[in-house]
Order: C-alpha cells, then structure tokens, then sequence
C-alpha cells in the first residue's frame, strides 16, 4: 500500500503572506511561491496534518487527500494518451 498523496489549494487573493503556515509545518514542507504565497515543496511528504489550512488566519489554504480512484483514473488517462 503506498503513501497518501495530499494536494494543496492557496487562494492566493486571500493570502496576505503572514508566512504562519510556513512556521507550524510539522515537516517544514512549505515554501513561498513567486508571489509569497505557500507552496508543497514535496507532496508525498505532506502528512495531511492540515495544520497550515487551520491556522490560516486568512481561510486561503484548503489541503485535500488524493482519492485512490483518482489515482486510477490518472493512470489510465496516461495510458490511454499514449
């Protein structure tokens, strides 16, 4: 069985790059974009802990666990495109 994979959303229109997010990362996984805002440097490093979207002072971080079914989906899409 292979690791969860955890996406991140940032509604950059929200984000007033406070760097919080930044700060309470368990894994040190964020990083600032090109406009300040957060970005996941490794996505399957994420542990879901969700801790940057509850601290978000701002709601601008929405963090989301990949569905195996889409996982499938994605891979035959790739197989099917070939």
């Amino acid at each position: 069985m292979s690791k969860a994979k955890f996406n991140l959303k940032v509604y950059s229109e929200r984000c007033k790059d406070c760097g919080i997010c930044f700060e309470f990362c368990p894994k040190n996984n964020l990083k600032p974009g090109k406009d300040g805002a957060p970005e996941m440097i490794d996505p399957e490093a994420c542990t879901g802990c969700k801790l940057c979207e509850y601290l978000c002072p701002d709601f601008a971080i929405q963090v989301w666990k990949d569905k195996p079914e889409e996982k499938e989906e994605q891979k035959e899409k790739g197989k099917s495109s070939r």
